[in-house]
């Protein structure tokens, strides 16, 4: 597949302070693309940017605000004059089984990643056109192969995941291509956060291999920078997981059964896990919610 040169590209970035935002702003930067980092951590940011080896800039926004973001997108387009390539990144995680989960925290997961996505579509789709971009929306192993104690998150990657299908069907005949990225564990905070629960990390390292990996980001986002520059309908952060897109339509259900025996083992131990996002985005995240109830 021919590939465009990011030379002189814009690219946004949600998500950007850490992790995978970061790390595809750092690629894309060396790369030669001017890059506008979105999140909400300012002075992360603010690191991220002023590192960057192109031009650069932050905007302190919550994806999941369509004002917020609607003006985002109006500043970019003021910055730059343009954005060529949008990675709707931000997300968030929660751990635990679902029947005593918190109502709250569930939701909040479902609307950073699936709403703020949308969100962020909708406020970058009319500069794409212009520009006949690129949105590349982050999903999931989890999009594939639902597992117990992450529904919030699965149902949340499954459901960006057929937006962007959907999505890319409608804005094709305007020159803007959609993409969905798809990641394996791959060793940011937000996997180190749920590995933090030692029962959740035994689970997890009792998967099947190669589902039972913690993968380095710096191969999974030059991947996802090559998926980019190849405007790629399907981008996977390791390559196995091309493989599993043959096997989705009996992975659940193999799965259910597995996960019986797993629970029998493990019920006792996560029954009093501490409800709450995961990781260091999910605590600005609810540091940022806090910050505004009380203002």
């Amino acid at each position: 597949m021919s590939r465009v040169s990011l030379e002189g590209q814009v690219a946004v970035v949600t998500g950007a302070a850490r992790g995978v935002g970061e790390q595809l702003a750092r690629k894309l930067s060396a790369r030669g693309a001017r890059v506008a980092l979105v999140g909400l951590e300012p002075d992360e940011l603010a690191r991220v940017a002023a590192s960057l080896h192109e031009d650069a800039a932050h905007w302190h926004a919550d994806v999941t605000d369509h004002e917020a973001m609607t003006q985002v997108a109006r500043e970019v387009k003021a910055r730059f004059g343009k954005a060529d390539i949008v990675v709707a990144n931000a997300g968030v995680a929660a751990g635990g089984p679902f029947a005593g989960s918190d109502p709250a925290v569930w939701r909040r997961v479902v609307d950073v990643n699936l709403v703020g996505s949308a969100v962020t579509g909708r406020a970058f789709l009319p500069v794409l056109a212009e520009s006949r971009g690129y949105l590349l929306q982050v999903a999931s192993l989890a999009a594939m192969a639902p597992a117990p104690l992450m529904s919030a998150y699965c149902a949340s990657k499954a459901g960006v995941e057929a937006y962007a299908h959907c999505l890319r069907g409608e804005v094709a005949h305007k020159g803007v291509r959609v993409g969905v990225a798809y990641l394996s564990w791959t060793d940011t905070d937000m996997v180190r956060g749920a590995d933090a629960y030692e029962a959740m990390r035994e689970m997890r390292q009792r998967l099947p291999w190669p589902a039972n990996r913690t993968y380095p980001l710096g191969p999974a986002a030059d991947r996802l920078v090559d998926g980019i520059e190849r405007r790629a309908a399907h981008v996977y952060g390791q390559g196995w997981l091309r493989l599993m897109q043959g096997a989705r339509g009996w992975l659940p259900g193999l799965l259910a059964l597995g996960a019986q025996r797993e629970m029998r083992r493990y019920e006792p131990r996560i029954a009093d896990m501490r409800e709450g996002l995961v990781g260091a985005g999910g605590a600005a995240d609810e540091k940022e919610r806090t910050g505004r109830s009380t203002a």
